[in-house]
């Protein structure tokens, strides 16, 4: 089998995997809803469950049909993104969470660029100069940033900068269509988000260059004269960002996942405060809505990466690497 059979084995494989991920998790979403304990309208309605509304939820949402066909129209209606319409606003929920999700989605990618644009550099650093002092400093410093909680980050970020010493702005997105109004509402939340993947990543660049480095041929442009410098930036730096891109599908969700606190802190519209406010409000249908695309996005961008990675590496799809 040729590399480029390979490859294209590979990555219907992953497609097929994909498939049916996305589709166990939005069955065991599907369940995990329906298990809330009590009638599931008037937990959803609390004070508001009159028999005529309940009645009317009820029919609206399928629950007056067996459970086997509630799965399939909710299946059905979600893979068209079809989520009904919001009990509370009376819109559609699939309106409501577009509208928050490229707040989030710029969050994310940002937080994720600092955390790249930050990590390497320090990891860089770190390995060209093992046990030294400066390498043992960055090594508590990156320590610090992944063990810290986002939310005290976020707080001491929000005190300091924005309520202390007033040089960015409070709360909020930013104005629409205002780019610097909205870069400088992306700053202090992309910080908070980013600083424990910058540690991450940056002790991930180390160790796999400290690999990469020590490897036979690395040993072998060294005994022809080769600068340290020179076999770092040319050769060894791109092998041990292989590990790098690896992450970068996980680091996503993560930061996805990780923005509920940040969002509330800084009270940004996203899908995480969007996701903490329907279940203050127990509006299951908007959460179920946020947590397919959550799952959808994050299955996704894993399925990117490992296509890359495969393109990168062909041991991947040959399933030797």
């Amino acid at each position: 089998m040729t590399r480029s059979q390979r490859t294209a084995a590979f990555i219907a494989s992953r497609l097929a995997s994909v498939v049916l991920t996305i589709a166990g998790a939005t069955l065991l979403l599907f369940l995990m809803v329906r298990l809330v304990p009590g009638d599931f309208t008037s937990v959803m309605l609390g004070p508001r469950a009159t028999p005529e509304l309940r009645a009317q939820i009820t029919h609206d949402m399928g629950l007056d049909r067996s459970l086997p066909e509630q799965l399939w129209l909710f299946a059905s209606r979600a893979a068209t993104g079809d989520f009904g319409e919001d009990v509370v606003s009376h819109r559609p929920i699939l309106d409501i969470v577009l509208d928050v999700i490229p707040n989030t989605l710029a969050l994310a990618f940002s937080a994720l660029v600092l955390a790249l644009v930050v990590g390497i550099p320090i990891g860089v650093i770190a390995a060209l100069k093992p046990g030294s002092w400066l390498d043992s400093g960055l090594a508590l410093l990156s320590i610090s940033f992944i063990t810290t909680p986002t939310l005290v980050v976020s707080v001491i970020l929000f005190l300091v900068f924005a309520i202390g010493l007033h040089w960015l702005p409070v709360a909020g997105a930013g104005a629409p269509g205002d780019i610097v109004d909205r870069l400088q509402h992306l700053i202090l939340p992309s910080v908070a988000l980013a600083l424990g993947w910058v540690g991450y990543i940056s002790r991930l660049v180390r160790a796999s260059l400290l690999d990469t480095l020590g490897e036979l041929h690395v040993r072998t442009l060294r005994a022809y004269g080769v600068s340290e410098y020179r076999i770092v930036g040319l050769y060894a730096l791109k092998l041990a960002l292989v590990p790098v891109v690896s992450i970068l599908g996980i680091g996503l969700g993560d930061l996805i996942g990780s923005s509920v606190v940040v969002e509330i802190i800084f009270a940004r519209s996203g899908i995480g405060s969007l996701i903490f406010n329907s279940i203050a409000q127990r509006n299951y249908p908007v959460v179920q809505a946020c947590v397919v695309f959550i799952v959808a996005f994050y299955i996704v961008a894993n399925l990117v990466v490992d296509m890359v990675n495969a393109l990168l590496d062909p041991r991947i799809a040959a399933g030797r690497g």
